[in-house]
């Protein structure tokens, strides 16, 4: 007998990245030249030795933290992201308005299950984060696939021609994944006016905030006293403490909104870890200096893959930011194949742009993702030396 499948699942795709991880199995990689894996956004160092430490004192000395915690999360969480929210964006956040959840994708799930069912409409651009299109996907939502412009910067104009009576939400990402484009304050403005004069939120999510190449505030949504009628921020802890295995991520939008929010959240997972909240509060408290030298770092990685596509004229970097690189290869194949191929030829993983368009979008067989953070500047110059003696 073979059991049934939801359809709307089974017509999703497989994830990339650990689609991408099985081109692994039986690949040899000699020892001078190790393989070098852009295929991820993911620190691979641990969080620095002081957060541990904390987590250990809190594991060993907090009972309460082994324990079912607020489905909301951590009131004290909650306000520390309230308060620095405040400072940071020159307007009025509360805690009444700050959740949390297990890492910015739940984040983004449970956001998204109290907006659209089956049947209704998303506006993505693309290229987009796959995780999202996902998500949609199993539920029977429409991502309708918006084009990015010049820089891999989305121009509401164009959005507001997709708009139908089923569209529910605009969803950004900036710094974008897996563009590496920052989105200009008036962009995200002409969005969140577009949203709000047609009902629609406005999901903004800021993963990578932290790493934002620009000085001062990257936008100025949060200092419309009227925000939470329409944006909805999101953001995860994972990339500035190291925090990836803690799954610990943030909502900022309407307490109104929160309240069904919470019901995802108690029906999915009941609360967000103890320990990974307790280590993002330390974190915010005390690594300020820390987070600004990570930062520091993936700017001069970001430096170096301008730099090294400079010199490789065949290729054309499209966008660069954050983790990532977003790249057009110059090569008489498919994304997908030479992603297989510099496996085996070159000893890089990286993730073809098919991965991040529609089918409709032919533009993702000549494309590319490099997530650089997960190399130093050693091993950016060598998957540079090695792109640049490719004959394929």
């Amino acid at each position: 007998m073979t059991l049934p499948l939801n359809p709307a699942m089974a017509a999703t795709e497989a994830p990339p990245v650990m689609e991408a991880r099985r081109w692994l199995q039986g690949a040899v990689f000699p020892a001078d030249r190790p393989l070098i894996n852009v295929s991820q956004a993911a620190p691979v160092d641990p969080p620095p030795l002081a957060l541990r430490q904390a987590l250990a004192e809190a594991a060993l000395t907090n009972d309460a933290a082994h324990l079912y915690g607020p489905v909301l999360g951590l009131p004290e969480l909650r306000a520390e992201i309230a308060a620095q929210w405040t400072a940071a964006y020159g307007g009025a956040v509360s805690e009444a308005q700050v959740a949390i959840t297990q890492g910015c994708n739940q984040a983004f799930t449970a956001v998204m299950s109290t907006l659209a069912g089956a049947g209704d409409e998303v506006i993505l651009p693309t290229p987009w984060y796959f995780n999202h299109k996902m998500w949609l996907d199993m539920q029977g939502v429409r991502a309708v696939p918006l084009p990015a412009g010049a820089g891999l910067i989305p121009e509401a104009g164009a959005a507001a021609r997709l708009i139908t009576p089923r569209t529910r939400a605009i969803v950004l990402v900036s710094p974008n994944n897996p563009g590496g484009a920052e989105y200009p304050a008036e962009t995200l403005a002409a969005f969140r006016d577009l949203a709000r004069a047609h009902d629609l939120a406005l999901i903004v999510d800021e993963t990578y905030r932290d790493f934002d190449s620009r000085s001062g505030r990257p936008h100025d949504l949060f200092a419309d006293p009227d925000w939470d009628d329409t944006l909805i921020q999101l953001y995860s802890f994972s990339k500035a403490y190291r925090l990836t295995g803690h799954r610990v991520g943030a909502i900022v939008a309407a307490p109104a909104r929160l309240a069904e929010v919470e019901k995802f959240l108690d029906t999915v997972a009941i609360c967000p870890g103890q320990l990974g909240q307790i280590g993002a509060l330390w974190g915010m408290r005390n690594l300020t200096q820390w987070v600004a030298g990570e930062r520091d770092e993936i700017l001069a990685r970001r430096a170096a893959m301008t730099g090294g596509f400079a010199a490789l004229p065949d290729w054309r970097l499209l966008g660069c930011g954050a983790y990532f690189a977003y790249v057009e290869h110059p090569f008489a194949m498919t994304s997908a194949e030479l992603a297989r191929r510099l496996v085996h030829e070159a000893s890089i993983l990286m993730l073809p742009g098919t991965m991040f368009q529609p089918d409709s979008h032919p533009e993702g067989t000549r494309q590319l993702r490099i997530a650089f953070a997960n190399i130093d500047a050693s091993g950016i110059t060598e998957m540079f030396r090695r792109l640049a003696g490719l004959r394929l």
